[in-house]
């Protein structure tokens, strides 16, 4: 399992590596007419490399920027927001996103998973023809017409939740503040922000139990006596949602540009939203932070994913090793039982 760690830690490495050498590459090597952008009441133009404070040749310039980024986590002052620490606006925008994000998903997993479920277990009936119906509408949609919709019908005219806006949950500045009313404002963007995953998720729940009930450890336990919620519990529902925890690391980038989207339909001042005003007003530095931040977000996290599916299945990491030939032999394995162990396959 140490050397499972290792390696997977060490890929990880090479993952922000090749980012962090692209993202300066986009920004610092590619000449473009707004490298140098007038900020200041006196129009005084001032350089990215200034600002960042990077100089000199590529190579050096490059181990500048990753000893800035590694050492002081700072990538300098915004253009437009009158000197304002880049890491101070991420700092602030980053929670909203967070909040989005976590929230959608989870909206997403709690229509998908029991949809996808009951759809597998009754198939072709009204159920999963309606969730047929609803698959193809969240896979075509796209986010901002959700939004909107969810906005106009059941924000304007039913008045059940506001539009748009934020309020703060642990330090509330105004009279909108704490759960309660951060919860209510973050209906209409989770819903949004969830449809856009729970189509594809319901989906691949449906298949993978399917899949499942026909293999030889259901009929199995079937044929033990077993009651059918048990067995759906402890061996096929297991089993058809280990993928699910591959697809939620590899779907974050997805959701992060879901969530810009998301964002300036509801006016949440948010990451996307702030990438938004970034690109409008040409702010070279914050547009900067964003990307090397959050693209490195998804890197820690989808290693947290992969450590996390090799803990809950043993076979991921037999399956590595295997692949990188330092396993010659290895036993058929049954999938995961209710136990919670191995099972040689029979």
């Amino acid at each position: 399992m140490i050397i499972f760690v290792l390696r997977r830690l060490a890929w990880a490495v090479v993952l922000l590596l090749a980012i962090t050498s692209v993202t300066y590459v986009i920004f610092f090597v590619i000449p473009t007419e707004d490298s140098r952008p007038s900020i200041g009441r006196a129009g005084s133009e001032v350089d990215l490399r200034t600002v960042v404070e990077i100089h000199g040749p590529i190579y050096q310039e490059y181990g500048q920027f990753l000893w800035r980024i590694a050492t002081q986590g700072s990538l300098g002052t915004s253009y437009t927001s009158r000197g304002r620490e880049v890491n101070d606006m991420l700092i602030a925008a980053a929670p909203i996103t967070a909040s989005l994000v976590i929230g959608g998903l989870l909206f997403s997993l709690m229509l998908a998973i029991p949809v996808g479920l009951l759809s597998a277990l009754r198939p072709r009936s009204l159920l999963d023809r309606v969730g047929t119906v609803f698959v193809l509408i969240g896979i075509s949609a796209h986010p901002i017409w959700i939004s909107l919709l969810l906005a106009y019908f059941l924000g304007y005219r039913l008045e059940w939740f506001p539009t748009g806006g934020y309020c703060e949950v642990f330090t509330p500045s105004t009279f909108c503040g704490g759960p309660a009313q951060w919860a209510y404002h973050l209906v209409l963007p989770w819903i949004a922000f969830g449809l856009m995953f729970a189509a594809l998720y319901m989906r691949m729940i449906r298949a993978a139990v399917l899949e499942s009930l026909n293999e030889d450890y259901v009929r199995t336990a079937r044929a033990k006596g077993a009651p059918e919620w048990l067995v759906v519990r402890s061996h096929v529902l297991r089993n058809a949602l280990m993928p699910l925890v591959t697809m939620l690391g590899m779907d974050l980038g997805i959701a992060l540009g879901g969530a810009l989207f998301v964002e300036t339909a509801f006016g949440l001042p948010g990451l996307g939203g702030l990438a938004a005003i970034s690109l409008r007003t040409r702010d070279l530095p914050v547009l900067l932070g964003i990307v090397t931040y959050t693209t490195a977000a998804i890197v820690v996290i989808n290693l947290v994913v992969d450590l996390l599916y090799g803990f809950l299945d043993p076979r991921a990491r037999l399956y590595q090793r295997d692949f990188e030939g330092t396993v010659e032999e290895r036993p058929a394995q049954a999938p995961i039982s209710g136990t919670g162990g191995l099972e040689p396959a029979r």
